[in-house]
């Protein structure tokens, strides 16, 4: 995800203040939906805590029988509920498609860990029996992003609460509505299933002050981050137990034995999902010169738009606007007007008029093409033409920048797909498919939106919110 400055959040809250008594006409704010107040949402993070730390205790009270019927009332609601969420979601940010969004909440609802997830161990021999179980940490903080917001918090509570422990939300300033109908979705299962009416918490006006005191109050045992480099930074410089799941800039690899007409495809329905917002979403396209010409026409045929080169560096300064940083150079940072929307909506800002049967905009490129070096977020798709795979390799490698996230490869190869795993080192890495396989969309495998490239719990479930605790019993009770 792009990096966010402080002076942009601290804009972004002024307007979500400002505009609210427009959301309310929609029927929600951060406080209440449709007349009825939100459960779990305070308007002073010290209190949220505390909140939070009651329902811990509640929780951490109650049998893992107990704490699964929590769970599954979460996702009986979600799945009831998702439709709600989606249309709130793309309400409020802008970003995004909304059945793209609901199916993103039955996503989480079915294949989210729960109890399940937390396995004890045991090890016997001559001297005696220890025993290691996984227990929670107590309070978490957790910062959501903007991107994939109500879906990351159903996701993080039921990881969470399955381990056992209690949860404060810092939402992204400019999903705070969704967020938190989202912890109030929580907080209604909990109570429905016979649990702590809160047992997760969120700010009405989340803000970087908010989030420094969650991050430095003594309550909070463990912070986990899903966002941009500069959150991710912060949550990791706090000195506390930190999981951070940050940007990625997932390259594909289409070499010459792969089914081209799959890979053309694939690589869209994957690069357009919920308008490339997902951080695991194919982001440039490095094919073999050999097979260009056939994927970009299979492309075409599944909703691709190929616009010329003159038109793409028109599209450039839309799309990436210029910034000066702190230290006086000057950077390109993603256009908020541009991210998530719709591929015509983007085409029309360059004078192309197309219709909503156009999902992407492609175009080729060379690889230090400002499409290639930015993680955009939105449907627009480089194609960098490459002579063998050493070459597909090198430069993939490069333009996922080193972060370790997420890479996709269409080959029929063996070699040259183990190759490509092994010089890539991505957390997720996609073969013959579209990038949501990757999160267990069509794919094996369980799903997650807090992806913990940074610091290397990778695809996060319940067992990464615990910390492992031994019992030793020594020289009896063995049996043997």
């Amino acid at each position: 995800m792009a990096s966010i400055t402080e002076a942009e959040i601290r804009e972004i809250v002024k307007k979500i203040v400002s505009s609210s008594v427009g959301a309310d006409l929609l029927g929600y704010t951060s406080t209440q939906y449709n007349g009825r107040k939100l459960i779990g949402v305070y308007s002073d993070m010290n209190e949220a805590i505390d909140a939070a730390e009651r329902g811990y205790k509640a929780v951490r009270a109650m049998t893992v029988e107990q704490r699964e019927k929590i769970i599954d009332e979460i996702r009986r609601l979600t799945r009831e509920e998702a439709p709600i969420m989606a249309k709130m979601g793309v309400e409020e940010t802008g970003m995004g498609k909304i059945e793209h969004k609901r199916l993103k909440h039955i996503l989480v609802a079915d294949k989210t860990p729960g109890t399940e997830d937390i396995v004890s161990e045991a090890r016997t021999g001559d001297n005696g029996l220890t025993l290691t179980e996984m227990a929670p940490f107590g309070v978490v903080g957790a910062i959501t992003p903007s991107t994939n917001p109500s879906e990351t918090v159903i996701c993080n509570s039921i990881g969470m609460i399955a381990a056992g422990n209690g949860v404060v939300f810092n939402p992204h300033p400019n999903a705070i509505c969704v967020s938190n109908y989202a912890v109030d979705l929580v907080n209604r299962a909990s109570a429905i299933a016979g649990g702590p009416e809160v047992l997760v918490c969120s700010m009405d006006k989340p803000t970087l002050d908010s989030a420094a005191i969650m991050q430095s109050h003594p309550k909070i045992r463990l912070l986990v981050c899903t966002g941009g480099p500069g959150v991710v930074k912060a949550v990791l410089s706090s000195g506390k137990k930190a999981i951070g799941a940050g940007a990625g800039n997932p390259p594909v690899i289409v070499d010459d034995t792969a089914d081209i007409k799959k890979a053309g495809k694939d690589i869209i329905d994957g690069c357009t999902f919920d308008n490339n917002l997902p951080c695991i979403a194919e982001k440039e396209v490095f094919a073999f010169d050999s097979i260009a010409d056939e994927l970009i026409a299979e492309m075409k045929k599944n909703g691709a738009y190929l616009i010329t080169k003159e038109q793409a560096d028109k599209l450039v300064p839309i799309v990436l606007n210029e910034k000066t940083g702190k230290n006086g150079k000057t950077v390109k940072v993603v256009s908020r007007d541009c991210v998530g929307r719709d591929a015509d909506v983007i085409l029309a800002k360059i004078g192309v008029k197309v219709g909503k049967d156009v999902r992407c905009i492609i175009c080729e490129t060379d690889f230090m093409h400002d499409f290639v070096q930015h993680e955009l977020m939105m449907p627009i798709l480089p194609i960098v033409r490459v002579h063998n795979i050493e070459e597909a390799i090198d430069l993939a490698v490069k333009a996922e920048h080193g972060n370790r996230h997420t890479a996709h490869m269409h080959s029929k190869n063996i070699d040259r797909l183990s190759a490509f795993a092994k010089a890539v080192e991505t957390t997720i890495f996609v073969k013959n498919a579209p990038s949501y396989a990757g999160i267990g969309f069509g794919g094996e495998g369980h799903t997650t939106f807090t992806i913990a490239g940074p610091t290397g719990e990778g695809i996060t479930s319940a067992r990464s919110f615990t910390r492992k605790r031994r019992c030793v019993m020594a020289d009896n009770f063995r049996i043997i």
